[in-house]
């Protein structure tokens, strides 16, 4: 049994966020929302909301509770790219990326695995 939970065009390079979901990576969903709440990045916040939310969908489709699920895949993948410009001395223009993300993130049952 296995649940899901995407979010998609996150404002934040997929770089920060995999700094984030390298730490979380196969860990129980217990442990990872303590780990998830004592880190320092925004990117934290976005991965806990998310694991929040497939928690939810395992325990509506499936009714398991928490403690008996695990992060079984999370990735973060890199999306568009919005371009913007910033205006520098002499009327010269520097270009500016912004880059943005998508996060997917799975968890299953500690026995199917």
């Amino acid at each position: 049994m296995e649940a899901k939970a995407r979010q998609t065009d996150i404002k934040m390079t997929a770089r920060k966020l995999r700094r984030v979901i390298n730490e979380v990576r196969g860990k129980a969903v217990n442990e990872a929302q303590d780990m998830l709440r004592f880190m320092p990045y925004f990117a934290a916040r976005v991965v806990e909301k998310n694991l929040k939310a497939a928690v939810a969908n395992a325990q509506e489709k499936y009714g398991v509770s928490a403690d008996e699920l695990k992060i079984s895949e999370i990735y973060a993948d890199e999306s568009t790219t919005y371009k913007r410009a910033r205006a520098r001395a002499q009327g010269r223009m520097y270009k500016r990326l912004k880059r943005t993300s998508h996060l997917t993130l799975k968890v299953s049952d500690t026995q199917s695995k």
